[in-house]
């Protein structure tokens, strides 16, 4: 049987919305929409969790574009990365102003 594919803004959109499914990499991202840039250590003073932790939550992040890192010996400086912010941004407005069905209710 042939392998069925998903287009690939579906695919990009899913990628995107996986890297924001947990609390802290959306409490990463809302610190980082408030700064130029930051470092490491500034991130992990935001979070009640370990820095092991945000370093994974951050590679997450950084491995689905959303965010980009600059090493800056010895610390790492974190920041949005625009260009793929505005496509996440674009996506999800397209996702979300789907047109509903025009039955009032459909699970009925």
């Amino acid at each position: 049987m042939a392998e069925k594919k998903y287009c690939e803004e579906t695919e990009k959109l899913a990628r995107i919305a996986k890297a924001l499914a947990h609390p802290a990499r959306i409490a990463i991202v809302q610190f980082l929409t408030k700064q130029d840039s930051c470092y490491f250590g500034d991130i992990h003073e935001e979070l009640p969790i370990a820095k092991a932790t945000v370093s994974q939550h951050l590679k997450e992040l950084k491995d689905t574009g959303l965010i980009q890192g600059e090493i800056e010996a010895p610390k790492v400086k974190y920041c949005i990365d625009r260009e793929n912010w505005k496509l996440a941004k674009a996506l999800f407005k397209d996702f979300f102003n789907m047109e509903l069905c025009k039955k009032k209710s459909c699970c009925k």
